[in-house]
């Protein structure tokens, strides 16, 4: 499930942060990705958006991390 899809179905972002964890998830995109990746790097991404870091650049950082790391 692409990101946005996500983002919309929680109905808990505005446009504006649909749209800048959207161009996160566009950025860290890694080629050959499986599905189940593609999900796993989704919610790393919505998790610490949702855990109050807003700086696009640490996101991406993040975002190739595992969770709880």
């Amino acid at each position: 499930m692409p990101i946005r899809k996500k983002l919309e179905d929680a109905s808990v972002f505005r446009p504006a942060e649909i749209e800048l964890l959207s161009r996160i998830f566009a950025e860290t995109a890694i080629e050959g990705e499986s599905a189940e990746e593609r999900e796993s790097r989704a919610s790393r991404i919505i998790a610490n958006y949702q855990l109050g870091i807003r700086d696009e650049k640490e996101l991406i950082e993040l975002s190739r991390r595992p969770l709880g790391r």
